[in-house]
């Protein structure tokens, strides 16, 4: 990224309404308990040095502390997005964009996009897929720009005309002056290249791999679902991974892409599309996450009814692929495969990720059960233990909705408290 990227994200940092070393003293009128996945009544959470220093009984006075007052709302664990591109946002636009707009362009936007994804309750996202990312994450860590906590993959590895190849839909005069793309680029075609693309990540700063172990949606490519990598290269690619502590989110919605996937030991599932009893039951006994990104189905399904909004190659894709995948995490979550929570936000408007929540209840999905899903079990996904629940000694990150979520799971779209490591961004 240009120096001057990295600029557009300073330009934009934002003051906050309480320092972060203040204590703080939240008056919840409910709280819930990630681990059990119910509400525990009213507590008071004190807040310390962007940590949880207790959590008492509610009502409790705190001397030195100021008290922030949250009655008649419950608070939660601040949320995880485990599947956002926070450098987009699809529009009828966005297949030129890429040739006519630089990366400094996609920076400045993204700084909007991760504040909107804040102020929505969503403390910590996985961003997978996009070179922006990673500087992002770093403006955000420095404390020059406001937004969540950042997972980044970096660029997405793919295969020679799969999902993630940068050169889809090119002209050949264009082709030629760019050359065939290679690890280097996240295209790989062997076992050695899965290798080297890995390593590249590492050299990028990565924190996660993503592959695109089929084809896509929103790729211009005639396929959504063919498989797009043999068990050898993902296998490769995990191992490769795990040398540097990296997980593995595999991008797939078809049956044979994603069951080599889980067998070359994948991390997480990411929409799952085709998945069948046979990828359920391999993602069982390999312990493999189903993250279903309902969202991102249901958004492109209805703007595929739209005249211009997607390319043709794209259009009959996104009408038939998207319209399944809230059907598929209702067998998922029938079948106990694990799911934690995903939006492919970047698709849609940022800032509108909670409605995930909205359609995993739809899904039969109970509401506890999908809250859990964007707090502990999406740290479990992250393999981090200081996030996703309300204890002491955890990170300060916390939200509050008004009214009780699990009897009415609308409550998550009306978010009016947000804390990260202990600094407000909303308060009521």
């Amino acid at each position: 990224m240009r120096r001057t990227a990295l600029a557009a994200l300073i330009a934009c940092a934002a003051a906050p309404v309480f320092a972060a070393d203040q204590p703080l003293a939240l008056q919840c009128g409910d709280l819930f308990d990630a681990r059990s996945g119910k509400l525990v009544g009213a507590r008071t959470v004190v807040i310390r040095d962007g940590k949880v220093a207790e959590v008492l009984a509610g009502g409790t006075a705190v001397p030195g502390a100021t008290a922030v007052d949250l009655a008649g709302h419950t608070c939660s664990p601040g949320w995880t997005d485990l599947h956002v591109h926070m450098a987009s946002q699809s529009s009828p636009q966005s297949y030129s964009e890429g040739f006519r707009l630089d990366e400094v362009d996609f920076a400045f936007r993204s700084v909007d996009y991760a504040k909107k994804t804040l102020m929505a309750g969503f403390t910590s996202v996985r961003d997978l897929g996009g070179e922006v990312a990673p500087h992002l994450r770093d403006a955000i860590n420095q404390g020059l720009v406001d937004g969540p906590r950042i997972w980044a993959a970096g660029k997405s590895i793919a295969t020679t005309g799969g999902h993630a190849d940068p050169t889809n839909g090119v002209n050949s005069v264009l082709a030629h002056l760019i050359g065939p793309p290679g690890p280097t680029e996240g295209v790989i075609n062997s076992i050695d290249d899965a290798r080297q693309a890995v390593r590249q990540r590492y050299k990028e700063g990565s924190d996660v791999i993503k592959i695109t172990a089929t084809g896509g949606v929103l790729s211009y490519a005639k396929s959504g679902d063919a498989p797009q990598f043999t068990v050898e290269e993902v296998k490769a690619i995990v191992d490769t991974a795990r040398d540097y502590g990296y997980g593995v989110a595999a991008h797939a919605h078809g049956t044979e892409g994603m069951k080599r996937a889980v067998l070359g030991g994948v991390t997480s599932i990411e929409h799952g599309t085709y998945m069948t009893d046979e990828v359920m039951s391999l993602m069982k006994q390999k312990g493999t996450w189903y993250i279903p990104t309902i969202y991102a189905g249901r958004f492109v399904a209805e703007k595929a009814k739209q005249d211009g909004y997607f390319p043709e190659v794209v259009r009959p894709k996104a009408a038939r692929i998207g319209a399944l995948i809230q059907q598929t995490a209702e067998k998922a979550y029938k079948s106990g495969v694990k799911i934690a929570f995903g939006t492919d936000m970047g698709v849609g408007p940022h800032g509108d990720n909670a409605r995930e929540f909205v359609y995993m209840v739809e899904a039969g999905i109970p509401a506890a059960m999908a809250l859990q899903a964007a707090t502990i079990r999406a740290a479990e996904v992250l393999g981090v233990e200081d996030q996703g629940v309300i204890e002491t000694g955890k990170r300060a990150d916390i939200v509050a909705v008004p009214g009780n979520p699990l009897q009415d799971i609308g409550a998550v779209l009306k978010v009016d408290f947000v804390m990260k490591d202990g600094k407000v961004h909303r308060q009521p």
